[in-house]
């Protein structure tokens, strides 16, 4: 089992910045690939960022190229989101997971590729 719990969400501005973060619990972090996700109202829930379990290797949705990054810190247990010049079309609740495909190289970018999910932080980018 592994539990993830999300936080930093909340309101900003439009070209704000937010850092999200995600503790994990209960399996080895350190061996998983971790990933972000968000859902706007009336959408599906999309692939927003991912991290193999070095941070050697990270994948990001052409939507956020060049304003968000990824970044794990294994001996806290946690994986950050760190979303600068933020839109409004940003807005959503923002999830993170973990795919336990245990030292892979690979950062995942499909739903259907994570076996753990948190429980969201909403993300709110006013115009």
């Amino acid at each position: 089992q592994v539990q993830l719990v999300e936080s930093g969400g909340g309101l900003v501005q439009a070209g704000g910045s937010l850092r999200l973060s995600c503790a994990a619990s209960g399996r080895t972090f350190s061996s998983y690939a971790m990933g972000w996700f968000r859902q706007a109202p009336g959408k599906e829930r999309e692939f927003v960022a991912a991290i193999n379990w070095s941070g050697g290797n990270t994948d990001y949705a052409d939507s956020v190229k060049g304003r968000f990054t990824i970044s794990r810190d294994n001996a806290k247990n946690t994986v950050y989101l760190q979303m600068d010049s933020l839109k409004p079309e940003d807005t959503a609740v923002y999830y993170c997971a973990a795919d336990l495909s245990y030292y892979s190289d690979y950062a995942p970018s499909h739903l259907y590729e994570y076996d753990y999910w948190g429980q969201g932080t909403q993300v709110t980018v006013s115009s």
